[in-house]
C-alpha cells in the first residue's frame, strides 16, 4: 500500500484495503480476547488472595463470553478454501408447483436479505422475476462482505416447505420446493504476472519476405513459458527487441485465456451437478404445520424457533455445516 502507484487502479486498490481491515480486525479482535483472559484470570486469583467469593460470578460471566467469541475465531478458522472470502452471488428458482412455490422463494429472498443485513453484507439485487399471481420465479443476488463465500455455501441445494397453503381454500397442506444455488464472485480482472525464469526464449533466422536483412540475422523470436507449455514466436519485425516485445504481448494474451478458462472450469466444477427441485433431493426442511421445525438434512441440526429462521437467524445451520465439512476434509 506504500507503493507511490498503488491509488493508479483504485479497483484492486480497495480489494486490498479491505483485505487489510479483515485481517486488521482478526489481529486486534486476538489481543483483545487474550487481553480480556488475562484480566478475568487477575480477577480470580484476587478473588482467592481475599477470599471474596462474590468475583466467581463475574469471573463466570467473563468467561462465558470470552467461550462465545472463541466459538466465532474457531468458525472463521474453517474457511480455508481459496475462494472462501469472495463475494456470494446467489440465485433462487421456485420449484414446480406454480404459486405456492413462487411464494416459497420469495419468502427465501427475504430470510437471505435479512440475513445479509444482520451480518452486516452490503446487498445488491442482479436480477428478479415476478411470479405469475404471487412470489417470484427467480432471483439473483450479491452479497458483498469478508468470507460471504464461505459461509453461504452451506445454503447451496433445495429447499423445501411444508405449510397450510394460503392460496388452498380448503386449507389443505401443501408441500413446495425452491432451490438456491451460491456462486463466489471471481474478478474478471486477472493480472497476468509472467516470471522471466519461467521463460525460455530461442532466436532463430527468419524465413520469408523482408529484405537482406531479415533473412540474414537471428531477428525472429521463439518464447516458451515452460509452467504451462504455451509457445509464441515472432518474426514480422526486423528488430530483435521489437520481435521479442510482440512475442510477449502474445504471450500475456494467452496466459490471460488460459487463466480465464481456468476460472470458467473452478465456477463448473463449483456449480456441480444440478439437483431437481423436487421431493428427496432438499438440504433442509422449514415445517410450519402441524409443528414448528427447521431441520438441515446434512447436519442433523434443527431448531423449533421457525420465525427466527425466517427473518435471517441462520448462524447454526451454518454453523455445523462448516464444521461437518471440516471434519470429512480432515477424515480424506
Amino acid at each position: 500500500m506504500s507503493a507511490p502507484d498503488f491509488w493508479d487502479d483504485a479497483e484492486k486498490a480497495q480489494r486490498i484495503t479491505q483485505e487489510l481491515a479483515g485481517v486488521k480486525e482478526g489481529y486486534e479482535s486476538f489481543f483483545a480476547l487474550h487481553q480480556k483472559y488475562q484480566d478475568a484470570a487477575t480477577l480470580w486469583e484476587l478473588g482467592i488472595a481475599e477470599q471474596d467469593d462474590s468475583v466467581a460470578v463475574e469471573v463466570e460471566s467473563e468467561l462465558s463470553e470470552i467461550r462465545a467469541e472463541l466459538d466465532r475465531r474457531e468458525l472463521q478458522t474453517l474457511l480455508g478454501d481459496e475462494l472462501d472470502s469472495k463475494n456470494a452471488i446467489l440465485t433462487l428458482h421456485a420449484g414446480a408447483g406454480g404459486t405456492e412455490a413462487q411464494d416459497w422463494a420469495q419468502m427465501l429472498l427475504r430470510m437471505y436479505l435479512r440475513h445479509g443485513e444482520k451480518k452486516g453484507y452490503k446487498v445488491e439485487m442482479m436480477d428478479f422475476l415476478d411470479g405469475d399471481e404471487a412470489g417470484i420465479k427467480s432471483a439473483a443476488f450479491r452479497i458483498s462482505g469478508r468470507n460471504a463465500y464461505g459461509y453461504l455455501k452451506a445454503e447451496k441445494g433445495v429447499h423445501r416447505l411444508v405449510r397450510i397453503s394460503p392460496f388452498d381454500s380448503n386449507a389443505r397442506r401443501h408441500t413446495s420446493f425452491a432451490a438456491l444455488d451460491v456462486m463466489p464472485e471471481i474478478d474478471d480482472d486477472i493480472t497476468v504476472e509472467i516470471n522471466p525464469s519461467d521463460l525460455r526464449v530461442d532466436t532463430f533466422r527468419a524465413s520469408g519476405a523482408g529484405g537482406q536483412h531479415i533473412n540474414k540475422t537471428d531477428s525472429a523470436i521463439r518464447i516458451t513459458h515452460i509452467p504451462t507449455g504455451v509457445v509464441v514466436a515472432c518474426q514480422t519485425e526486423r528488430s530483435q527487441i521489437q520481435n521479442r516485445a510482440n512475442a510477449m504481448t502474445m504471450l500475456r494474451s494467452k496466459l490471460f485465456e488460459l487463466e480465464r478458462q481456468r476460472q470458467a472450469d473452478r465456477k463448473a466444477e463449483i456449480a456441480g451437478d444440478y439437483q431437481a427441485i423436487e421431493w428427496g433431493s432438499q438440504i433442509r426442511s422449514y415445517v410450519f404445520h402441524p409443528y414448528n421445525m427447521v431441520k438441515d438434512h446434512r447436519t442433523s441440526y434443527e431448531t423449533g424457533n421457525v420465525q427466527s429462521v425466517m427473518d435471517g437467524e441462520l448462524d447454526g445451520f451454518i454453523e455445523a455445516y462448516l464444521r461437518q465439512l471440516a471434519q470429512e476434509k480432515k477424515s480424506k
